[in-house]
């Protein structure tokens, strides 16, 4: 009986490997544009190669080529420094699905504001008033 073999079977990551691309490839836009430099006052533009999170986003999302690439990535940090751009765009954690449960924020839903800003006036109303009816006893008692 010959020994087993050693042999390991291919793995997912080497069989898509050996596939053929699918679909059509990205083509660089400021190549097809035949654009000398990438402008940093474009802003519409750049807003292309940012996430919704802010972040610059990568070649193979883009489909620009490496030069363009470096370029847009220049140009979006120097729309940045001054003001075109966001550094990050914020996000509200309501907005957002998911989460790890519980449905709200660390142990269930708040108050609505209305209750939360009526809650402080009623704990403090009858301590105003016990200290009118004291000041009015002592005024009575000197009177």
């Amino acid at each position: 009986m010959p020994p087993p073999s050693r042999k390991r079977p291919p793995s997912k990551a080497a069989d898509q490997r050996n596939r053929q691309g699918r679909g059509k490839p990205k083509v660089c836009m400021f190549c097809t544009d035949r654009s000398e430099w990438v402008d940093y006052k474009d802003t519409n533009t750049l807003r292309r190669f940012i996430s919704d999170r802010g972040k610059i986003r990568s070649r193979g999302n883009t489909g620009t080529c490496a030069q363009h690439q470096r370029e847009v990535a220049v140009a979006i940090k120097t729309a940045r420094e001054l003001a075109l751009l966001p550094y990050a765009v914020r996000t509200l954690a309501a907005d957002k699905p998911g989460g790890r449960g519980r449905g709200g924020p660390r142990g269930g839903p708040r108050p609505p504001a209305d209750e939360a800003a009526a809650a402080p006036d009623e704990a403090t109303a009858p301590a105003e008033d016990a200290a009118d009816a004291t000041a009015a006893e002592e005024s009575d008692e000197v009177a």
